[in-house]
């Protein structure tokens, strides 16, 4: 009978680049620059790793289309690499690889690394129609653009709960005033200056209600992390490793367009995603046993409404709920702790390790001025591809 992986899987190091335009460095010197810091905090030899995962996105301007550039650029020592991709969730697939490596006996050490030149498709936002990426998506959806599509989720929203427009481009407002705010005491995140709402809700609308501050950065970057057992972490001599508690992947049936139950005013792979997640961490009341999240906030709206499809907010009051700052780093649970996809950018194959690189942060006290007071359970989330089709990807972490 399947027992899931809650506490059978330690992490033992992690490393991040700082993220931003760096047009310095080519994809390689990338995963150079996590790796080597993920190694040293791992304290152990290249040779002990046994195998590893490379999460990359976009083929034409990354690394390549297989796994041999990891293996090459790292020297890793003639082991298995595989590479990954599904959509904006293609890093936390390389860690859920490593994960599942380590906890089906196969390994005792593996490494999960993401990266992403997302600055050299040469294009102010995702990939446009003229790449390859999703081109099959954009025959069906010629005038389809992320902006748009993210701006329909927030106008369903608004009308399935009979929001004031005005309250919900406050609300939106707010969640990236806080995303700025932490983003602000990073030293690796790429957007580092603190706005007001009222910059926020000033600034240029990019699709309506979005305005600038409502949507990502584009950025390059890597993030990696080395895994194992948890009796060889504590073999190891560390008393209280950082464990995985739950790891979920939802993808979407085709449902929410073959039938007129979903409204576009959330995701239901993240709502189904979230469930599976609890229950195999042993969460039950997520409000009041989530200590920290790192969520998906491409645009602020999605951020707002993963509130709700985490169950964590109730449905329709999200958005009282950011007004309130519950979700502030001085709130009930943190988000965007780092600064989210808003300050970091999002090169889509190192957010999701991006994200635990936070989190592993938080609970082993190195989070400087973000530091959150004793921290139980950290959760990460990615959502990829486009509404209403959707990958989720969802990770619970916490000590031993």
């Amino acid at each position: 009978m399947a027992t899931g992986i809650k506490d059978k899987v330690a992490i033992i190091g992690m490393g991040c680049t700082r993220f931003g335009e760096r047009w310095e460095v080519g994809g390689e010197e990338l995963m150079v620059e996590a790796f080597t810091e993920c190694l040293e905090d791992a304290g152990i030899e290249l040779s002990e790793i046994e195998a590893a995962w490379l999460g990359t996105c976009i083929e034409e301007v990354n690394v390549g289309k297989s796994a041999l550039p990891l293996s090459t650029t790292l020297r890793l020592p003639f082991i298995p690499v595989t590479r990954t991709e599904n959509y904006c969730a293609s890093g936390t697939e390389a860690f859920r690889g490593a994960v599942y490596g380590v906890a089906s006996g196969a390994y005792d050490i593996c490494l999960a690394l993401g990266v992403e030149k997302l600055k050299d498709t040469g294009y102010g936002g995702l990939p446009n129609p003229g790449s390859n990426f999703g081109s099959l998506s954009w025959l069906w959806y010629p005038n389809m653009t992320a902006p748009g599509v993210f701006a329909q989720l927030a106008t369903a929203y608004g009308a399935k709960h009979k929001i004031p427009e005005q309250d919900i481009k406050r609300a939106m407002a707010q969640v990236s005033v806080k995303s700025h705010e932490n983003g602000a005491l990073n030293p690796k995140a790429h957007l580092r200056k603190p706005v007001t709402i009222d910059q926020v809700m000033a600034s240029p609308i990019i699709a309506h209600p979005l305005g600038l501050f409502d949507c990502c950065g584009v950025s390059d970057g890597s993030a990696c992390a080395i895994v194992t057992t948890v009796e060889k972490a504590k073999d190891m001599g560390i008393k209280n490793p950082v464990t995985v508690k739950s790891l979920q992947l939802s993808l979407s049936s085709g449902e929410e367009m073959g039938f007129n139950e979903w409204d576009g005013d959330h995701f239901m792979t993240t709502d189904r995603c979230s469930t599976r997640a609890y229950k195999e961490a042993g969460i039950t009341k997520p409000r009041e046993e989530i200590s920290m999240m790192e969520l998906h906030d491409c645009f602020s709206i999605t951020e707002l409404v993963t509130y709700e499809d985490l169950h964590i907010s109730k449905r329709g009051e999200a958005w009282k709920d950011v007004l309130d700052g519950f979700y502030n780093r001085d709130g009930k649970i943190p988000a965007q702790v780092d600064g989210g996809l808003k300050c970091f950018g999002h090169p889509i194959g190192a957010s999701g390790l991006r994200m635990l690189y936070e989190m592993y942060l938080q609970f082993l006290g190195r989070a400087g001025d973000r530091q959150i007071e004793n921290p139980r359970y950290g959760l990460t989330h990615n959502l990829g591809g486009f509404p209403p089709q959707n990958v989720c990807s969802i990770a619970i972490v916490g000590r031993d």
